[in-house]
């Protein structure tokens, strides 16, 4: 079986994230050197869902590639394991945090810049870098979410995940600025 666009397309989402992630992490700024480091930006770590989102996405095309008319039942049964962590966590992590991150982020960007975005960051982090890490997360995952099928957990377990995150990263963000 040849690979579909939708395939190769996930790859090179996953290595452009990959990029991103390097670029960002290669830059010198002086909140890296605090609690949390990366870690403490809601970005950031939106960054990591996306990327490993999109590389279980990899690997499931690879398991689906591979194991395609083996008939081995257990590899079947993995593979349908992978396919709903894929669902599962494009569902509770990767659509809502990602839309979350765009939609927070540029309508208070265009509200207030100094407050989300200072001009200082211009000098650490380049213009491509930032879209990189504000805008393309939206059209990526809308793209996968138009070319492939998902199967969505039950409205109360995705709300009680989602939730769960949202209410640890506030904990550890609040306890981390009662510190400082």
């Amino acid at each position: 079986m040849a690979l579909v666009p939708c395939q190769v397309l996930r790859v090179a989402i996953l290595l452009s994230y990959c990029s991103i992630l390097c670029n960002y992490k290669a830059i010198e700024m002086p909140s890296h050197q605090t609690y949390g480091g990366s870690w403490k930006f809601l970005t950031f770590i939106d960054l990591v869902i996306q990327a490993v989102f999109f590389g279980i996405c990899v690997l499931t095309d690879l398991s689906t590639l591979l194991t395609r008319d083996s008939g081995n039942q257990e590899q079947e049964r993995q593979l349908r394991k992978l396919i709903s962590l894929r669902d599962w966590t494009l569902a509770v992590l990767a659509f809502p945090v990602g839309v979350f991150v765009v939609a927070v982020f540029w309508t208070i960007y265009a509200y207030d810049r100094e407050m989300i975005y200072p001009k200082l960051l211009d000098n650490f982090i380049p213009g491509w870098l930032n879209h990189g890490m504000h805008t393309t997360v939206l059209p990526f995952i809308l793209i996968e979410m138009r070319t492939s099928h998902h199967q969505y957990p039950s409205r109360s377990s995705g709300l009680a995940a989602i939730c769960t995150f949202s209410v640890g990263y506030i904990l550890w963000y609040g306890r981390r600025e009662r510190e400082t």
